[in-house]
């Protein structure tokens, strides 16, 4: 019978809280009088750039930044050539003829969708997976 005295000692505490809650809905709680903050110190020394990474200069004349320049866009040879040529080059040249209202002889048309796929699945073969030293779980950032 201890359990049913727990259960119902219980719900009545949970009842009364409730009861206070809806008795108290919509009253405004009284508020501290706000405390005097103290001055702030600063020490200027924390704005000042380490010597050892010197100055650099990463702003114009008129104060905007300027980003140091691009690397070149590197350029594919070879097979990665050919397989990017027949990734985006055969759907133009099939799309050009369904314009301008050729058709393409068969065997033609075959090598053109044998190409496309052929250098698709070549470049999803050989491209690179993701550097993870860990070899489990990352947070996505790679620096």
């Amino acid at each position: 019978m201890t359990g049913h005295d727990d259960e119902g000692a219980r719900r009545a505490r949970e009842d009364a809280e409730w009861q206070s809650i809806v008795e108290n809905y919509g009253d405004q709680p009284e508020a501290a009088p706000p405390a005097a903050d103290p001055e702030p110190v600063v020490d200027p020394a924390i704005f000042e750039m380490p010597a050892a990474l010197g100055p650099r200069r990463l702003q114009d004349e008129d104060d905007r930044f300027v980003p140091p320049p691009a690397p070149p866009v590197p350029r594919p040879h070879g097979l990665r050539l050919a397989a990017w040529l027949g990734l985006f080059g055969v759907p133009a040249v099939v799309l050009v003829c369904i314009v301008l209202h050729v058709s393409l002889p068969s065997p033609l048309g075959f090598l053109a969708l044998i190409w496309f796929v052929g250098g698709f699945g070549y470049l999803v073969a050989t491209m690179n997976g993701p550097k993870d030293p860990g070899g489990g779980w990352d947070d996505g950032a790679v620096v």
